[in-house]
C-alpha cells in the first residue's frame, strides 16, 4: 500500500495561543471553567479510551449496539463516498460504518478530524493499514473552527458520535450544528449520537466510576496546563466530582479545590487563587429527549430521516439530511 493513501494536515495550535486564551478567560471568570478539549493530550486520549470500557460508562456500548444493527442501512440510505468523523479518537466505532460503506460499494475516502494529533495519527495509520485502497485524509483541528477545511468527494456523511454534541452549551450547540450544515451541500448527511435523559443515578455513576479513571481523566486538564504553560497545579489537591443539573438536563464535571491555594501559570501570565471548596467546571454533558434532537436539527437546516435507540433507550443515533437553507 502506498503512503499516498494517507495524508494528515495539522491546522491546530495545540500548545500555546488557544490554550493560553482559554486559560485566561476561564480561570478569571467568576465561576471558573476550562474547555473539555484540553483533556486530550496522548495520556488524556488513553484515559478516555479506558473510560469507554468501564461498566458504569454505558454510552459507548449503547451507541455501538445501534451502529452494529444499523450500519448497513446507513450505507444504503446515504451511499456516501466520503466518511467524515469529527472527534475521531481511536475511530473504533467508525469501522462499522467503513465496513458497511465499503460493502455497499460507495466508499472512497475517510476524513477523521481530532484535536489530539497523537490520537489522530494513530487512528489514521491504523485505518490506512486495515483498508487498502482507501484514501485517508486526517485533519488535526478543532471542529468548532476548522470545518470549512474538510475535504472529500460528495456525497459526504459527517459522523459526530459519542454524545459529544452534549459538551456544547445550548447557544454553542445551535451555532455548531449550523456550521456543519453550512459546509455541506444540499442532500449530504449528518450522523449524530446523543445521550438521552435517564435516571440521574445512572448518569452520575457514568461520570464518576468506582475505579477512579474518570477522576484521573478530569485532572489531566491540569497536567496539560502544567506541561504547556508551565503551571504548578498539583492535581491531587483537587477532588473530582460529577453533578446532575436537573433544570438544564446536563451533567457537569468539576474539579473542586480541597484547600485554599494559589496556582502560578507563567505561560498565561497569571496567578489564580482558589478558595477551599471552589470548583472549576471542566465539562458539561447535556442529555436529550428525542423531540429536542429533531427540533434542534431542523433549526440548523437538517431533516431527520432516521432515529434509532439501543434496546434500553439509553442512547439515540439520528441520521439527518441537509436541506436547502
Amino acid at each position: 500500500m502506498s503512503n499516498l493513501d494517507l495524508n494528515v494536515h495539522n491546522h491546530l495550535d495545540e500548545g500555546t495561543e488557544a490554550l493560553r486564551a482559554d486559560v485566561r478567560e476561564g480561570l478569571s471568570a467568576a465561576t471558573k471553567w476550562l474547555p473539555p478539549k484540553w483533556f486530550y493530550d496522548a495520556r488524556g486520549s488513553e484515559l478516555f479510551e479506558e473510560i469507554t470500557t468501564l461498566p458504569e460508562y454505558y454510552p459507548t456500548r449503547a451507541e455501538r449496539e445501534i451502529l452494529t444493527r444499523e450500519a448497513a442501512e446507513i450505507a444504503r440510505v446515504t451511499a456516501a463516498r466520503t466518511l467524515v468523523e469529527l472527534g475521531s479518537g481511536s475511530s473504533e466505532k467508525t469501522r462499522l460504518l467503513l465496513d458497511s460503506l465499503r460493502a455497499h460499494g460507495s466508499l472512497g475516502e475517510f476524513v477523521p478530524l481530532d484535536v489530539s494529533s497523537s490520537a489522530l495519527n494513530a487512528a489514521a495509520e491504523a485505518i490506512t493499514a486495515e483498508y487498502p485502497g482507501l484514501s485517508v485524509h486526517g485533519v488535526v483541528g478543532d471542529f468548532t473552527e476548522h470545518l470549512e477545511l474538510l475535504p472529500g468527494a460528495r456525497p459526504r456523511l459527517v459522523a459526530f458520535l459519542g454524545g459529544t454534541i452534549g459538551n456544547f452549551l445550548p447557544a454553542e450547540r445551535s451555532k455548531f450544528l449550523r456550521s456543519v450544515r453550512d459546509v455541506l451541500d444540499e442532500g449530504e448527511w449528518l450522523l449524530l449520537g446523543t445521550d438521552l435523559v435517564k435516571n440521574p443515578d445512572v448518569l452520575i455513576r457514568a461520570y464518576d466510576d468506582a475505579a477512579g479513571v474518570t477522576a484521573e481523566f478530569n485532572r489531566n486538564v491540569l497536567r496539560v496546563i502544567n506541561a504547556r504553560l508551565g503551571a504548578d497545579f498539583d492535581p491531587d489537591r483537587f477532588a473530582h466530582e460529577s453533578y446532575w443539573d436537573a433544570e438544564r438536563s446536563w451533567i457537569e464535571m468539576r474539579l473542586r479545590a480541597k484547600e485554599d491555594l494559589t496556582v502560578r501559570i507563567p505561560g498565561a501570565g497569571m496567578e489564580v487563587w482558589f478558595a477551599e471548596g471552589e470548583y472549576v467546571r471542566t465539562e458539561i454533558s447535556a442529555k436529550f429527549r428525542p423531540g429536542q434532537v429533531r427540533d434542534e436539527l431542523a433549526d440548523a437546516g437538517f431533516a431527520l430521516e432516521r432515529w434509532w435507540t439501543d434496546a434500553e433507550n439509553r442512547f439515540g443515533v439520528s441520521l439527518a439530511r441537509s436541506v436547502r437553507a
